[in-house]
């Protein structure tokens, strides 16, 4: 984890599944340190933040993560500064228990066995886990895996955390503990969603329709032209 400023660059870029396009010529670099993304179902949004670890590559242009191009030379490299968190944590929680699943993340660490036990209880304390640390990851309750999934990512210390979509599957309480949580990280956090409550304390929020970015501005104005499109 570092303080220091991380940078997304997205420069022309353009992607299609098929026949189908769904980024034309994007252009735009993220700074800041709370960033979302709104737009209706198959605006491009996720296929954009997908770009950045490298998940979806641009048929045209080029995306950079602190200067490193996001390519398949450069991937390994991007994704040890960028954790990402899906929408269903059943994608990303896979070991039996809660403590397995976070020593996962670690398996390529040049840390000790101690070490690293030290280091996973500490994010699971972190997040309020460390009561179920032997217990089953499957049977957890949604919020508890949305926050063992992060707490898997944040272990590995990334520079850079991308949320697409994380309360789709939350109940109120739980979606109001994961902003909580989201708004404590020393990471740039980059959040598509749909919730607009969860983003309305963001630096800068980014509209996304068709393929291409039709407004970028602060929350209140963003969320409003959003709505807007929507209505």
């Amino acid at each position: 984890m570092t303080s220091a400023q991380s940078v997304v660059e997205f420069d022309g870029v353009t992607h299609g599944f098929g026949d189908r396009r769904v980024l034309t010529e994007v252009s735009t670099t993220l700074t800041e340190r709370r960033v979302g993304i709104v737009g209706a179902n198959g605006s491009g949004k996720s296929t954009l933040v997908r770009m950045i670890n490298g998940l979806v590559e641009p048929d045209v242009g080029t995306v950079r993560v602190n200067g490193t191009e996001v390519t398949g030379r450069h991937r390994r490299r991007v994704r040890r500064e960028v954790g990402f968190i899906f929408s269903d944590p059943d994608r990303q929680v896979i070991m039996p228990t809660v403590v397995e699943d976070v020593e996962l993340s670690l398996s390529r660490s040049k840390l000790s066995g101690a070490e690293r036990r030290t280091v996973v209880d500490d994010v699971l304390a972190r997040f309020g886990l460390d009561g179920h640390a032997d217990h089953p990851s499957h049977q957890l309750s949604g919020g508890q895996k949305q926050l063992l999934a992060l707490a898997s990512v944040l272990v590995t210390k990334p520079r850079i955390v991308v949320a697409d979509e994380p309360t789709t599957l939350l109940d109120l309480r739980n979606t109001r503990m994961l902003g909580e949580v989201f708004a404590g990280l020393d990471q740039q956090l980059i959040v598509v969603s749909h919730d607009l409550d969860i983003l309305t304390g963001f630096d800068r929020i980014l509209v996304v329709d068709d393929g291409r970015i039709v407004c970028d501005d602060v929350p209140a104005d963003a969320l409003t032209f959003y709505r807007k499109l929507m209505s």
